[in-house]
């Protein structure tokens, strides 16, 4: 049985992206690139909604050479390496290699995944992980959060979300960037 991670950048007030949809200011600085790596090295398969596969299958075309840093190479072949499942009700296809689609994710679904794929497992997206959240099947949050504050935009974690955490680790980075992984649901 895989462990489901929620693993997320967000600004200091807890935003995933401006109220613009603007995610550029979450470009991490090499050091935190490198760790979001280690972090990733492990993940067997990601589970997606429709928009965040759209802006991560780009990984799938990034050059694994000299023209693209040794951060950026090093992500592109761990996210190559990894199986996907999209979920999309408005999705037609993947284009992705190790790409799956599916059209809804439930508890009953994500009880499934979590017990019959391979290694970890990592779902990516805010909404949809939002949901996970709320069904109380996130194992790990994980946030890496930027020195910035956007006054608004997707939250990271779901209105109405509640749950005891305990902090597993914590990083700091020379940019200002701190990494916090907590376990939901700890007593």
């Amino acid at each position: 049985m895989g462990k489901l991670f929620f693993h997320t950048n967000a600004s200091v007030d807890g935003y995933v992206n401006d109220d613009h949809g603007d995610i550029i200011w979450g470009a991490p600085s090499p050091e935190v690139f490198r760790h979001i790596n280690d972090l990733e090295r492990p993940i067997g398969t990601y589970l997606y909604g429709r928009r965040l596969y759209e802006v991560m299958a780009v990984w799938q075309e990034v050059p694994d050479d000299e023209t693209q840093s040794a951060e950026m190479r090093d992500f592109g072949r761990v996210w190559r390496a990894a199986d996907k499942v999209v979920f999309s009700t408005t999705l037609q296809h993947v284009t992705a290699p190790r790409t799956r689609l599916a059209r809804s994710l439930t508890p009953d679904v994500l009880r499934e995944l979590k017990d019959t794929t391979q290694g970890d497992l990592e779902i990516g997206g805010a909404t949809l992980a939002g949901s996970a959240l709320r069904w109380g099947l996130v194992d790990e949050v994980r946030l890496h959060l930027f020195p910035l504050t956007v006054g608004g935009g997707t939250r990271a974690l779901p209105e109405g979300f509640r749950s005891p955490l305990e902090l597993l680790d914590q990083q700091r980075y020379l940019d200002g960037t701190v990494f916090l992984r907590y376990r939901v649901g700890a007593r």
